[in-house]
This record gives C-alpha cells, sequence and structure tokens, in this order.
C-alpha cells in the first residue's frame, strides 16, 4: 500500500490493520458506493479524525470513487478533547478534502448531553444536505454500540444498538459508521502515532453519565470475556433482523 508512505512506519502500520475493519463494515452494510458524495462529522476528537484519515486512504486504492466533505460543527460549548478550527483546517488541507464549519447555538444552561448532541445532529444534517451529501459518515465505534445496547438494555428494556446504515428523510441522506469494527484502544494508537492535535479537555456532564458507568461495566467484563462488544453488536443485529422478518 504505497499510499500510506506520507505516514509513520508505526501510524502506516496500524492503518493497514484499521482499514481492513472498516472496509469489512463497508462491504458487510453496502455503506459506500460509487458516486457517492460522504459528509464526514468530525468533530476534532480522535474518532472522527480517525475516521476521517482512514476514508481518505481507502478511496485511493478501492474501485469506488467518492468524494468527501469534512464537516464541523462550531460551538462555545465543547465536550471532549476537540483540536481548535485553526488546527482543523490545516488538517483538511492537509488531506485534500473539501470542508465546511458550521454554527452551533450555545446551549442553554442546564444542559443536557442528549440535547446538545441532538442540536449537532440537526446541524450536521442540515449542513450534509447543504453540500449535496448523500452519504454522513460518524465516527461511533465498537466501544459506543456496546455501551449504547446496554443503555438501551439496562434503561428502556430493548436490545437494540447503533445500526451501521440507516436511511433518514426517505433515503434523501444515509447515515454510514465505518468504524462499527474499530475498538477504542485501537483509534488511540492510531491517533497518538498521527500526532493529531488532541487536548485534554473533559466533558463537565460526562463524567457521571449513564455511558460512563456502563463504558466501566463492560471494561470489567472484557478482561474475562475480551469478544463481550462485538457479541453485543451481533445480539442485537441477530435480534433486529428476527423482529424485522417475524
Amino acid at each position: 500500500m504505497s499510499e500510506l508512505r506520507c505516514l509513520s512506519p508505526s501510524a502506516k502500520r496500524l492503518a493497514f490493520f484499521l482499514l481492513k475493519k472498516v472496509n469489512k463494515a463497508i462491504r458487510d452494510y453496502d455503506m459506500i458506493r460509487d458516486g457517492d458524495r460522504v459528509a464526514v462529522a468530525v468533530s476534532g476528537g480522535k474518532d472522527s479524525l480517525t475516521l476521517l484519515r482512514l476514508l481518505n486512504l481507502r478511496r485511493r486504492y478501492v474501485p469506488q470513487k467518492y468524494h468527501l466533505v469534512a464537516v464541523n460543527v462550531q460551538s462555545d460549548y465543547q465536550c471532549a478533547a476537540h483540536a481548535t478550527r485553526e488546527e482543523l483546517k490545516d488538517i483538511f488541507e492537509a488531506e485534500g478534502v473539501e470542508y465546511s464549519f458550521e454554527e452551533m447555538k450555545a446551549p442553554e444552561e442546564g444542559q443536557n448531553c442528549f440535547r446538545c448532541a441532538w442540536n449537532r445532529r440537526k446541524a450536521l444534517f442540515l449542513a450534509a444536505h447543504r453540500l449535496g451529501c448523500n452519504k454522513l459518515a460518524f465516527a461511533h465505534h465498537a466501544d459506543d454500540v456496546a455501551q449504547t445496547t446496554l443503555l438501551n438494555l439496562f434503561y428502556q428494556g430493548r436490545l437494540e444498538t447503533m445500526e451501521p446504515k440507516v436511511e433518514f428523510f426517505g433515503g434523501l441522506i444515509t447515515v454510514i459508521r465505518p468504524l462499527v469494527y474499530v475498538p477504542e484502544k485501537e483509534i488511540v494508537r492510531f491517533a497518538k502515532a498521527c500526532n493529531f492535535p488532541l487536548h485534554a479537555q473533559e466533558c463537565p456532564i460526562g463524567r457521571n453519565s449513564k455511558r460512563a458507568k456502563v463504558k466501566e461495566i463492560l471494561r470489567e467484563i472484557e478482561k474475562d470475556c475480551p469478544e463481550v462488544k462485538i457479541n453485543l453488536f451481533r445480539a442485537a443485529m441477530r435480534h433486529r433482523a428476527y423482529t424485522r422478518n417475524s
């Protein structure tokens, strides 16, 4: 894969194995087709920067010809370790991709994670439509999927998870999640190898959230069952298929 020669040796090695998992997810769920215009939701954290770089590397050698547009939603309220607008601009231009910065109204006092995420998602959908994109790629990884599955099971009594691919607005925009098979720990290693400009900033709400508690539960279970995350995903997808066919 000569296309990876611009990366450091460690980043090149990690990218090779990560792209195998990304390619499998894209094939399994028919995420990207020839001619697609894909908006990539880039928050500026490790997950979204990894997704953008991998999708950009991938299009250099796969048969499909697709276009990438990096979309970043700007807000006074940041909830994680994010690169700045200036840093993101440099990254987007170095990647050679089209990009757009969108503005989001700052959350009101007492805003919760759900409402904040809903506002960002709305801004991303509007931007994707305006920019002529038919796909919107999110950087949810295997850990996110497993956590969501347990959250729905514990607190809602439903065996549901994040779907790798789902259509919205009658198929006008399709959300895809190419990192569903990639564990967070592998993304952390890749982000460090790529020297992404990550900053130490913690969500003021998320530290004590339900998701944080479920993350700790999964961490403990994974010590005895390394396959727990993929098993949860498979169980939820089998249940989804069963209920739709019954």
